[in-house]
Formats: structure tokens, C-alpha cells, sequence
């Protein structure tokens, strides 16, 4: 059989030549590699677009580009953020590459990995990512070491402002102006601007709808007093705040993805730019999606079924769905494989390529499953059916909505896919897995999905014992954000959401902060902290040591601004509200090379507190 790569050169080929003939020419110049832009929704649910039914909002920039490029009917993500961008990134399962969770650094992707970013990157492409990273934090984790020559964005799970936002570029913090999201798009579009004389690679992780519940009022009057006319299935939890902040949201999304279209359309890059969208897990608030059971953090059809449009114009044929199965994990070897970019990553791939579909070739590969995985959860979903955690057996093309459970009709099904889930737990996390049936409550059991799984027996969470980096000479500056460190005595997180926290509480000597870290590099670092103290409380000595170095300074001057809680359409589900942090220098500390515990703590306090610590920055002098 000729192989797909072959077949697309001779296409591309193939199209040059007759342009270059049409033309009088009599060469054939191959046309410039194709460039890539990938955009990745936060939190929204396949129910968002109004491409795929939703009335209470229009979605006009989405549905173009649905219906300009082919939509893929069945795409499954993962039910929370990091791990879909793990596997986006890789080709492979998150849990392969320890991505366990989406906090205390269990989001972080094995540096052993190799990216997507790091394929296009070999293959001579500009590369940049713009928004939520979420996949680790410190170099070598870091963007700017996956591949991405440009990062502007925040590494973090949550965020807590999304008006003039603090933000990261290639490593340093600065504070935009603006909302988060179009602040983002901004820089995105630049990217795009600044390389448009060769091949890029430009990846747009939205922030959004993931809360807090916040955006500008051009998007939130539309919807402030609209009517909700189609409601979550368990729709007597359903906030209409959020609901309506939420459709809000999206509008703005739309509005953004308007705007990269129409930049590849004002530089005539659009037809030789292939544009993917999709989102990265179920919906993350009770609202309406297409009927079906389950949202954010669950593992049935509702909290892992995303939208996917991947357009090329003139390459990809319009307006065209693909009925097979797919998932995040086969977005790595189709992109590299349309684009003709070989892969880095020597490691096994669990996705297939749909290039050979998309570019109007038949689908011949065989019949799979594709897990979904979550906090112990396992799901697996067939062309037909889906095996639910704990043993219920669904069939999904005459019940997309997982209403009956007909496992005990279909015992065979059953066998197959509990076989194929066990299978691949067994090695993945080298122990089985048990498909538990536990009891439906009274009136239970028909659709409602309130955001958990049902019990089944597969592991806890994950222990992490992977230290934090730190000192790397081509990445001098480290950020030690509170999410990475562990309170210790009467100090608090100021939310129990880690990723959007900061350290509060700090009363007492005994009282102290501590960071699991592995120097890379022996020599001096200038440390500091971003702290908030009130006024009358400044004057605190604090130390910051590591083994026998240390550094200290006085808690100086009294800063402590308000909280920023004037941001918000509908009410915070985690997130820590914010204030400005000032950076307070500790001086220089003389690192030695391994691993230990950074110890952050007060020698004297003339006041009531100590501070509030958002972060600890080490950056290696040269």
C-alpha cells in the first residue's frame, strides 16, 4: 500500500505543477509547508456551539469553520484540562507521559516526552503557544522547553484574574492590559503577523469558560437578561448565572476566533493553514448539552465528548463529518502527518491518523476503543457502546444518553470491553482494574449526571514524587508558585483550589512554607518573594534556606491592596480572589546541586502576620 505521506507530497506536487502550467511556467516548485494553527476551548461542552444545536446563543465564526472544514461527529477528550493536553501533545494517553491529575504538580508531562511542538519545531517551523499551559510549570516542564520558542500565558490550572492579568513571557511575569482572552488572541495574532514569511506552529489554549465567572460587558449584555430556553438535563441545579456568564464567554470566544481567521484572510494565509478547534473536557456547570449524561470530571459521554473542526481549504473537503471515533490522542500523528512532519516521539503512539480520511481517502483502520480515564475512573468507548466505571453497558447510537443500562442484554459486549479496559490498565499502572456495578439510588440512573462517576475499583489518586526544578543556565528563572508548595502550621492555602492560591495565615515562628526542589546547577541565585502584608504588620524578618544556605530580609514596605472582587458575573467555584502582589527581594543564596526541601519561615514578627506569599522566584546569576 503507498503510504500516506507519499500520497500527500505527490498531491501537493501534483497541485503545484498544474498552477505553475496554467500559468506558462514549466517547473515544479513544491508549495511551502503548510502552517498550523490550534485552538483549544477551556472547560466548554460539545453543547456550547450553536453549530451543534444550542439556541440560546449563535456562534457565527464557529459554525463557518465547521462547516468550511470537516467536523469529527465523535470526538472524545479527557474529563479534565490537563490531561487533554497531554494527550494532544503527545499522541498518547496522559497517564503514560505522569500526567495524574491537574494540581500539585501531578499536571506535569514527563520530560521524557516528546511534543508535537517539538516535531514542527525540528521540521524548521516557528513555533509559539498562547494562553493555559497546564502541563508543568518549571524548566524542563516549561513551554519554552516543549517545543514552543514563543509563550506567552499563564502554566497554571486556574487563574484568578482575567481583567489586566498578570501573565508570563518565555518566563518573566508582566501584567497585560485588557481581558485575558483577547490580551491572548492578541499575542497570537502577532505570532502569526511576524512569522507569516515561513511555517508555523501556532497552538491557542483559551482560558475560557473555565472560571471565574468573568467577562466584558460587550459580551455580558447580551446575555445578562436573556432567557435560558434550553436547560441541562438536571436542569433543577443549574445556575443561570453561570449558565448566562458562561454563553457570555463564548461569545467571546467566537468573536476571537473571528479575529485569527480573519488575520490569515488579511495576509492570504488561509489557504495553506490548516485550523483546528476543539475543547478539552465536558462542560463545567449543569447547562445544556445535547442531552447527555455526565459534565466536567466525569468519564461518561457528556464530560469527555468535545467538539473537533479541522479545516484546510481546498485540501480538506467542507462541510464533511466523520462518524468514526477519535480522540485527542490522534490529533499528533494527523497534523504531523498533514503537514508532512515526521514525530520525535520514539515511544508508542495510542492515536491513529485521520489524515488519509480528511484528505477524501477511505477509513481502514480497525475497530478500537478509546479509553477515558479519570482520578481512578475508567470508561471505554466503542464505535457502538460505552462501558461505563463501574460496569454499565450503554448502547450509544440508540441511546446516546446513556439512559438504560443494558449489561446484562449484552454480556458479551460486556466481556470485550471490560477485557480491553483491564488490558490497558494493567499496563499502564502495572495493577488491574474491576468494573464495579454499585447500587442506583432511587430514581437514579437516567442521565442526570451530576458531575461523578459511580464507584469503581481501579486506585486512589496518585502519590507525586517528581521534585520541582529549579537553576537550568538556558532558563535561568524559576517560578515557585504556593500551588507547588506545601503549608506547614497554622498556614493556609487561600482557596482549596491549589493552582489559584496563595499562602495566608502566617502567624508564628513555628509557622513555615516548604517547596520539594532539586537544584540543577551549583551556584548564586537572587531569590525574592511576591508577598502582601497590611500596613501596620510590616517589619517581619523571614529567612528562605535550602540545607545550610541562607538569605534573609524585613517584610517591607505594608502592602496590601483590596481583593479583586468586583470581576466576577456569577459566583467563584475555587479560585482564590486576587490582589496585586509586590516582589520583595531576599538578596543572594548560594545553591548547591540535589535535592531538598526550600524552607521559607519567620525569624521575628512585630506584628499580627507575617505576610501572604503568592510565589518564590530563584533566578540563577550568570
Amino acid at each position: 500500500m503507498i503510504s500516506l505521506r507519499f500520497r500527500l507530497r505527490c498531491f501537493l506536487v501534483l497541485s503545484s505543477v498544474l498552477g505553475l502550467l496554467g500559468a506558462g511556467a514549466v517547473s515544479a516548485v513544491p508549495p511551502p509547508p503548510p502552517n498550523v494553527v490550534v485552538m483549544l476551548a477551556d472547560d466548554s461542552g460539545w453543547g456550547d456551539l450553536s453549530v451543534n444545536g444550542n439556541t440560546n446563543i449563535q456562534t457565527p465564526n464557529l459554525d463557518r469553520l465547521a462547516k468550511a472544514g470537516t467536523s469529527f461527529e465523535r470526538f472524545f477528550v479527557c474529563a479534565l484540562c490537563a490531561p487533554t493536553r497531554a494527550e494532544f501533545l503527545t499522541g498518547r494517553y496522559h497517564s503514560r507521559g505522569g500526567v495524574r491529575g491537574v494540581s500539585t504538580g501531578q499536571e506535569r508531562l514527563n520530560t521524557d516526552e516528546k511534543t508535537i511542538a517539538d516535531s514542527f519545531l525540528k521540521a524548521g517551523y516557528a513555533t509559539g503557544a498562547f494562553g493555559k499551559w497546564h502541563n508543568g510549570s518549571q524548566w524542563p516542564y516549561h513551554p519554552n522547553a516543549r517545543g514552543f520558542q514563543e509563550y506567552v500565558g499563564y502554566t497554571s490550572g486556574h487563574w484568578g484574574e482575567y481583567f489586566n492579568p498578570p501573565l508570563e513571557h518565555n518566563g518573566k511575569m508582566f501584567r497585560a492590559e485588557g481581558f485575558i482572552v483577547d490580551v491572548l488572541v492578541g499575542k497570537a495574532v502577532e505570532f502569526i503577523e511576524t512569522n507569516r514569511a515561513k511555517p508555523f506552529f501556532c497552538y491557542i489554549p483559551l482560558t475560557t469558560p473555565h472560571s471565574p465567572f468573568s467577562v466584558p460587558d460587550e459580551h455580558w449584555n447580551k446575555f445578562k437578561d436573556a432567557p435560558i430556553s434550553q436547560r441541562g438535563v438536571d436542569g433543577d441545579n443549574e445556575d443561570l448565572a453561570v449558565t448566562r456568564t458562561v454563553l457570555a464567554m463564548m461569545d467571546n470566544i467566537d468573536m476571537n476566533v473571528g479575529r485569527v481567521l480573519k488575520k490569515l484572510d488579511e495576509l492570504k494565509l488561509s489557504e495553506n493553514t490548516i485550523v483546528v478547534y476543539f475543547s478539552d473536557n465536558g462542560p463545567n456547570s449543569t447547562r445544556w448539552n445535547g442531552g447527555m449524561k455526565g459534565k466536567k470530571g466525569v468519564t461518561d459521554e457528556g464530560g469527555v465528548r468535545s467538539s473537533l473542526f479541522i479545516r484546510w481549504p481546498g485540501k480538506i473537503h467542507a462541510g464533511r463529518s466523520v462518524p468514526y471515533i477519535s480522540g485527542a490522542i490522534d490529533l499528533m500523528p494527523t497534523l504531523t502527518a498533514l503537514a508532512g512532519v515526521k514525530p520525535l516521539n520514539e515511544k508508542p503512539l495510542d492515536g491513529q491518523s485521520f489524515a488519509d480520511v480528511l484528505l477524501g481517502g477511505k477509513w481502514e483502520a480497525a475497530a478500537r476503543e478509546i479509553m477515558n480515564y479519570n482520578g481512578g475512573r475508567l470508561s471505554v468507548r466503542s464505535q457502538t457502546h460505552r462501558l461505563d466505571a463501574a460496569g454499565g453497558l450503554y448502547d450509544m447510537v440508540a441511546d446516546p444518553n446513556q439512559t438504560k443500562d443494558i449489561a446484562a442484554e449484552k454480556p458479551e459486549v460486556v466481556a470485550r470491553l471490560s477485557a480491553a479496559g483491564m488490558q490497558w490498565h494493567q499496563e499502564v499502572f502495572g495493577r488491574p482494574y474491576a468494573f464495579v456495578k454499585a447500587a442506583v439510588p432511587a430514581g437514579g440512573g437516567k442521565g442526570k449526571g451530576k458531575g461523578k462517576d459511580k464507584k469503581a475499583k481501579g486506585g486512589p489518586a496518585f502519590a507525586d514524587d517528581r521534585p520541582y526544578p529549579v537553576g537550568y543556565t538556558e532558563f535561568p528563572i524559576t517560578l515557585l508558585p504556593a500551588r507547588d508548595g506545601v503549608p506547614h502550621g497554622g498556614v493556609q492555602r487561600s482557596s482549596g483550589a491549589p493552582n489559584c492560591s496563595y499562602f495566608v495565615n502566617w502567624k508564628t515562628k513555628e509557622d513555615e512554607m516548604t517547596w520539594d526542589v532539586d537544584i540543577h546547577t551549583n551556584g548564586e541565585y537572587e531569590a525574592s518573594i511576591d508577598y502582601a502584608c497590611p500596613v501596620p504588620d510590616a517589619g517581619a524578618t523571614i529567612e528562605l534556606s535550602f540545607g545550610d544556605a541562607k538569605t534573609s530580609a524585613k517584610v517591607t514596605p505594608g502592602w496590601f491592596p483590596p481583593l479583586l472582587d468586583n470581576q466576577d458575573r456569577a459566583s467563584r467555584k475555587g479560585e482564590s480572589y486576587m490582589r496585586d502582589f509586590h516582589t520583595l527581594p531576599l538578596g543572594t543564596i548560594k545553591l548547591n546541586a540535589g535535592r531538598g526541601l526550600l524552607r521559607l519561615k519567620a525569624l521575628e514578627i512585630p506584628g499580627a502576620t507575617v505576610a501572604e506569599v503568592r510565589r518564590v522566584t530563584l533566578t540563577l546569576k550568570k
